[in-house]
């Protein structure tokens, strides 16, 4: 059963932009809080959890999906597709959810529009998503990237089992708000400034899948993760719709 839509809090106006995610997936790692804190910046800190053996771990997570249908807000055309992996973090600012994105490929060369007017830690990167779908379940997966930076490659295959309560999370709720449902993120600009945007989605309904081979380079790079690390998961959503919020803002110095 799909989940109840949930409005937007703000109409999207102006250059904010609508887009379908498809192949939506979340593959998440279990990591040392101590390893992940020497990446943020002061004012944050990683959100800890505590895994069945007892071990206290933070976690994180590459976002991949297809682009379709990429357009501002207030026109329906021109529309770009295209593939794109957010790698990011789940943290705490003074209290509150947010996750801290260390950067993010695309398959476009329209990625040089945010790096240049909001100096976006993005980057180029040939990518390609196959996929093949039967009842709603996903039968295959495959992910590849390379480039200079996020060279990565995944091979797994879904279920028709829901996501539901991951280890380290009390409840199926705090899986959910936790890994799918974060609106607010953070990262570190080009120019060494700390910035900020919001996006807004459904709730998203995602099932499980069963992991044949994963490796990114990113979190390797950063010695989050060893190079035969095993995710902690990894979940698949078919599509759904987002929202991002433009322009980014800059944190100002307190």
């Amino acid at each position: 059963m799909s989940p109840p839509k949930i409005e937007p809090p703000v109409k999207p106006t102006f250059i904010n932009v609508i887009t379908e995610l498809r192949h939506f997936t979340l593959i998440t790692y279990s990591v040392e809080p101590q390893a992940l804190a020497a990446h943020l910046p002061d004012g944050f800190e990683p959100e800890v959890f505590t895994l069945k053996d007892g071990r206290q771990c933070s976690f994180v997570s590459a976002a991949v999906f297809h682009d379709f249908g990429f357009h501002p807000a207030f026109l329906s055309w021109p529309t770009f597709d295209f593939e794109q992996t957010n790698y990011r973090a789940y943290v705490l600012r003074g209290g509150q959810r947010c996750v801290w994105f260390f950067g993010t490929t695309l398959h476009t060369p329209f990625v040089l529009v945010p790096i240049c007017l909001w100096r976006l830690p993005w980057h180029y990167a040939d990518m390609k998503i196959s996929t093949s779908w039967q009842d709603g379940v996903c039968k295959f997966y495959h992910y590849v990237a390379t480039g200079k930076w996020g060279n990565a490659e995944v091979e797994m295959e879904g279920t028709n089992e829901p996501s539901g309560a991951l280890e380290g999370f009390l409840d199926e709720d705090e899986t959910t708000l936790v890994l799918t449902h974060p609106l607010l993120g953070y990262y570190r600009r080009t120019d060494g400034q700390i910035g900020t945007y919001g996006i807004w989605h459904d709730k998203l309904a995602m099932n499980r899948c069963v992991v044949r081979k994963a490796k990114f380079e990113v979190f390797e790079k950063l010695n989050l993760i060893t190079p035969d690390a095993l995710p902690h998961s990894a979940l698949i959503q078919h599509s759904t719709e987002f929202v991002i919020y433009l322009p980014p803002s800059t944190l100002q110095p307190s």
